[in-house]
């Protein structure tokens, strides 16, 4: 029998947070613990781990701030008020709305304004960005080309300094239309899923995936590439600054360069005969299997889980699709993880025989709706982010 780890006994709560049973039925009146009626005969409930544990690290932030300070950046407790994405219960809601059921039955441009203005149906209109040729069909990688043409159009749209709600929601469109142009190397005005799928000459299938995958993009709390673009914007700068300082921390190889390595992970085992025992060899050398495990979630990234659902609904007989299946059950016994949207994006572009980098464009064209949406929140807040650091340095000499 499986045994779900997300829940436990009201004697392990009691016990990780040195409280008598009172108090933990006051944490839950009180809305700072969830919990649920059992399915036993006795009639007890069980308790969120997240919560607990939650509640344990913040209790514990009381008794040692300096502690707390420098575990809030790593992991730990909140540090800013959003009202875009929400992560619980191994669920990714946007405003509210479970984004795996809006990658099933919303467009891209109805997710961007969601995210941007809380509605569905915020119309921005058609637009022609061109970006310049050598931009669009250079040789440099997609990050550099696109954070290149950024700087050259921010430079020629004057409305990007207008820092008003639905003035930055409009030239996110912009931003989001030039980038698409800069991977697709297109300017007709269409839906972005669709340009990207005839550069990249994908069948509607395809098209549809690809739509899934920029949707569950879209955003996903403060990663380091939106708290960086939320400390940019509290600066004041503009919103292509904004988007170019994201693309920066994006390309990290800990961040959404990390499906690079996923990338070249897949294709090394493609030309091997025995999956599991390639990736065995991998670990005996010391080496990680990438694209697993993501901290957030205990049950399995839930991107990830659709994007490979919808994969295998529309490529049933695809050998790629069989393929990294293989590669992901394979490495689920060896290291009991399953797989990140890093891995789903990798798999993505192996079955629908996108080019190399493809899933980083595509991160970072969905990344794209959920910088602009903090660099929205952010300048209506009107406050800089400027966090102090602990000095650990050479105390100052005496005079």
């Amino acid at each position: 029998m499986t045994v779900d780890r997300s829940w436990m006994s009201a004697a392990d709560a009691c016990r990780i947070l040195r409280v008598t049973p009172a108090t933990l039925y006051a944490y839950v009146s009180r809305g700072f613990v969830r919990s649920e009626a059992t399915r036993s005969a006795s009639r007890q409930r069980r308790y969120s781990r997240d919560d607990v544990e939650r509640l344990r690290r913040r209790k514990e932030g009381r008794r040692d701030p300096d502690a707390a300070a420098a575990e809030t950046l790593r992991w730990g407790l909140p540090v800013l008020e959003s009202a875009i994405t929400l992560i619980a219960d191994n669920h990714l809601y946007y405003r509210g709305h479970d984004a795996v059921a809006l990658a099933r039955s919303r467009s891209v441009v109805e997710v961007a304004s969601l995210v941007w203005t809380g509605t569905f149906d915020r119309a921005f209109g058609e637009v022609r960005t061109a970006a310049p040729s050598a931009l669009a069909a250079g040789r440099l990688p997609f990050i550099a080309r696109a954070q290149a043409a950024l700087t050259v159009a921010s430079v020629h749209d004057p409305m990007a300094c207008d820092l008003r709600p639905d003035s930055v929601a409009h030239t996110g469109w912009r931003i989001l239309s030039l980038l698409t142009t800069v991977a697709a190397q297109r300017t007709r005005p269409a839906a972005i899923e669709a340009r990207l799928a005839r550069a990249w000459r994908v069948d509607d299938r395809g098209v549809a995936a690809i739509r899934a995958a920029l949707v569950l993009c879209a955003d996903h709390e403060l990663n380091v590439s939106s708290f960086t673009a939320r400390a940019v914007a509290s600066a004041g700068a503009n919103p292509y600054a904004v988007v170019s300082a994201g693309l920066g921390a994006l390309e990290g190889v800990r961040h959404g360069g990390i499906s690079l390595r996923v990338e070249s992970l897949l294709q090394a085992l493609r030309h091997t005969r025995n999956v599991r025992a390639a990736l065995g060899e991998r670990l005996r050398r010391g080496e990680t299997i990438d694209g697993f495990c993501h901290p957030l979630y205990r049950d399995g990234d839930p991107r990830a889980a659709a994007m490979l659902q919808q994969l295998g609904d529309a490529y049933p007989r695809s050998p790629e699709l069989a393929f990294v299946l293989d590669a992901r059950a394979a490495a689920a016994a060896l290291i009991r993880e399953q797989p990140t949207i890093d891995f789903a994006l990798a798999a993505l572009a192996r079955v629908l025989r996108l080019p190399s980098g493809s899933p980083l464009v595509l991160f970072a064209l969905g990344r794209t709706i959920g910088w602009i949406g903090h660099a929205i929140e952010q300048y209506a807040t009107g406050q800089i982010l400027r966090p102090r650091a602990k000095y650990v340095g050479v105390a100052p000499h005496a005079t």
